[in-house]
């Protein structure tokens, strides 16, 4: 028996007043999830460009010369990666995917398209920065208590699934353009473009 990922129907979608009034809470519901979660994506790019002082202050700004990553990766004290996340702060590559992770994920969920795509390098970005915390550490390097509160699952995790959730539900179908992008050719003979 193999599992295969769930396909659109090619039969028609039933007009809004033929849907429960569940199934519509549940996709208007789906819908706000989606945008809320691009936004902080999407948020998180836009200040680390241009270091509006709310995570990042101005100084440290991307199109000032600051590093996306260098604080974040510099400071990891935990785990067994840590020289690895080290010898990754500050670099060209790192800040450039990182940015275009951030941007890429925000985008796509905010307009509801490639939802696919957007779980896959979401939920990457989530896992790699979940393994840069390590929360399954109660100490740090210098033997100070972590901080961790859950070794298991944080909110690295829960956006992580969240991605993936609204990518198998085709949230994007719901106050968004995942509807028109699946009809487009390439996408329509490219699903895992979805």
């Amino acid at each position: 028996m193999t599992l295969a990922s769930p396909a659109r129907s090619q039969q028609a979608t039933p007009a809004p007043s033929e849907t429960s009034a569940p199934a519509r809470g549940a996709a208007a519901a789906l819908a706000v999830l989606r945008i809320s979660t691009g936004f902080v994506f999407l948020w998180a790019f836009v200040d680390k460009t241009f270091g509006l002082g709310y995570a990042t202050p101005t100084a440290k700004a991307w199109i000032n010369g600051g590093s996306p990553t260098k604080g974040f990766l510099s400071s990891v004290d935990v785990g067994p990666f840590q020289a690895t996340f080290h010898a990754m702060a500050g670099t060209w590559w790192a800040d450039g995917l990182f940015m275009l992770g951030l941007l890429g994920v925000g985008v796509a969920l905010i307009a509801g398209v490639a939802l696919r795509a957007a779980a896959v390098a979401g939920a990457l970005l989530m896992v790699l920065m979940w393994l840069a915390e390590f929360p399954l550490a109660q100490q740090a390097a210098d033997g100070s208590a972590s901080g961790s509160t859950n070794p298991l699952v944080d909110y690295h995790i829960i956006y992580a699934i969240v991605l993936v959730a609204l990518a198998f539900t085709h949230a994007g179908d719901t106050w968004g353009l995942g509807r028109v992008w699946a009809r487009l050719p390439f996408i329509a003979r490219h699903r895992w473009t979805l």
